[in-house]
C-alpha cells in the first residue's frame, strides 16, 4: 500500500468515526425535551462543541450521506434554539437590575465578548483606515446584542448601532437593558423587522454585521446576502460568520467563491483552535464590473492590528492573494468550556 494511499485511508477512517460521534451526539440533543438552559443541555453542548472543535481531514459536506446532512442542517437549528434560549434567560436575569449595563458580567461568557469586540474593532479599523463608522447595522442581534454593546460603549463610541431582529420579543428584551444608560439608549436603535424588506435603508449604514444564524440554510443565506449587496452603500463593509472543518455542523458555511457576488472579498479568518466560527470580512464593489483589488502578502506589519492582546488561541487570515499567516486570537472556551459564545451578538 503506497503512502498516499494509507493516509487516503486514515483519513476516511477519522472523517468516519467523528461523524458517527457527532450523529449520536444529535440523537441525544434532539431527545432532550427542552434547550432551555441546564446541567443536560450544557452537557450535550459542550460535548458536541469539543468533538467538532479539533483539526479534521478535509471533506465535502455535499458528498456526505443524505441522511448526514439532514443531521447537520438539524444540528444547526438546534443550536440556534440553544442559543436564542441562553441569551434569552440572561437577558430576563439583567433586565431585573437596575443599571442592567452595569451588571453584564453575570453573563458567563461576558469577558470572551470583550476579546471578540476587541478584535473584530481592530478587523474594522484596519478596513475603515482607523475611521470610526457613523452607523452600523446588526442583522440578527437577538435579545442580549452583547457584541453591539462591547463595541458600542469600549470602541466604537461615537458610532450608532441599528440591531435587526425579526422576533418582537427579543428586540423588547434587548432594548429593556439600555432604558438607564443614558449614552446607549440613544445609539442603540432595536429595528423589529425582517431585513429583506429592508430597502434603501441599508444603503445609509458603513458597516453591516451578519450573524451567523440569519439564514440557516444555504439558499437563504445567500438570499440574504444578495439582499444586502443590491441595497448596501458601494464601499461599505459586510462582516459575516463562516464554518470549516467539522465546525460545518454547528454552524452555515459562506462559500467565498460563490455567495458574495456584488462583494470584493478582503479577508477570510480562519480559526485553528478553540473559536468557533470563521469570519468574512467583504466590501460591496463600487460598480457593476469592479477591478478586483490585490490584497498586500500578510507580514508582521499587516497582522500586528490585529494582536495587541495575551490569548491562547490561533487563527488563520487567509486573503485573496492565497497568502496566510496565523495570528494571536482568544479562546471562547477558556472559561467555562461550554458552545454559547459569539454568535448572533
Amino acid at each position: 500500500m503506497s503512502l498516499q494511499h494509507k493516509n487516503h485511508v486514515e483519513e476516511d477512517v477519522i472523517i468516519n468515526n467523528l461523524v458517527t460521534k457527532i450523529c449520536d451526539l444529535y440523537s441525544q440533543i434532539s431527545s432532550l425535551e427542552s434547550l432551555k438552559p441546564s446541567k443536560d443541555v450544557d452537557t450535550l453542548f459542550t460535548e458536541l462543541v469539543h468533538t467538532c472543535i479539533p483539526p479534521c481531514p478535509k471533506f465535502d459536506i455535499d458528498h456526505l450521506p443524505k441522511r448526514v446532512q439532514n443531521i447537520r442542517s438539524n444540528l444547526i437549528r438546534l443550536c440556534g434554539e440553544a442559543e436564542g434560549l441562553l441569551e434569552s434567560h440572561f437577558s430576563t436575569i439583567l433586565a431585573s437590575y437596575k443599571n442592567p449595563l452595569n451588571n453584564l458580567k453575570v453573563f458567563p461568557y461576558y469577558n470572551n465578548y470583550l476579546k471578540l469586540g476587541h478584535l473584530e474593532y481592530q478587523i474594522l479599523s484596519q478596513h475603515l483606515n482607523n475611521k470610526q463608522p457613523k452607523k452600523i447595522a446588526f442583522v440578527g442581534s437577538g435579545p442580549l446584542p452583547l457584541t453591539s454593546i462591547v463595541l458600542a460603549s469600549n470602541h466604537l463610541t461615537k458610532t450608532t448601532f441599528h440591531n435587526y431582529d425579526i422576533d418582537v420579543s427579543a428586540n423588547s428584551k434587548a432594548s429593556a437593558l439600555m432604558v438607564n444608560d443614558d449614552d446607549l439608549s440613544t445609539r442603540m436603535v432595536f429595528k423589529s423587522t425582517d431585513v429583506m424588506d429592508v430597502t434603501s435603508e441599508l444603503s445609509q449604514y458603513d458597516v453591516v454585521f451578519l450573524a451567523a444564524l440569519v439564514g440557516l440554510d444555504k439558499k437563504d443565506k445567500v438570499k440574504v446576502i444578495e439582499h444586502l449587496g443590491k441595497y448596501m452603500a458601494p464601499g461599505s463593509l459586510l462582516m459575516l460568520r463562516s464554518a470549516h472543518g467539522a465546525r460545518v455542523f454547528l454552524y452555515p458555511v459562506i462559500d467565498t467563491d460563490c455567495d458574495l457576488q456584488g462583494f470584493e472579498v478582503l479577508s477570510v479568518f480562519h480559526p485553528t483552535d478553540e473559536i468557533i466560527n470563521s469570519v468574512v470580512i467583504a466590501r460591496k464593489h463600487y460598480s457593476h464590473n469592479p477591478k478586483v483589488l490585490q490584497m498586500p502578502s500578510v507580514n508582521s506589519s499587516s497582522s500586528s492590528l490585529i494582536a495587541p492582546f495575551n490569548c491562547n488561541c490561533r487563527m488563520m487570515i487567509v486573503h485573496p492573494n492565497n497568502c496566510s499567516h496565523e495570528i494571536e486570537a482568544f479562546n471562547p472556551l477558556n472559561i467555562h468550556g461550554t458552545m454559547f459564545e459569539d454568535k448572533r451578538s
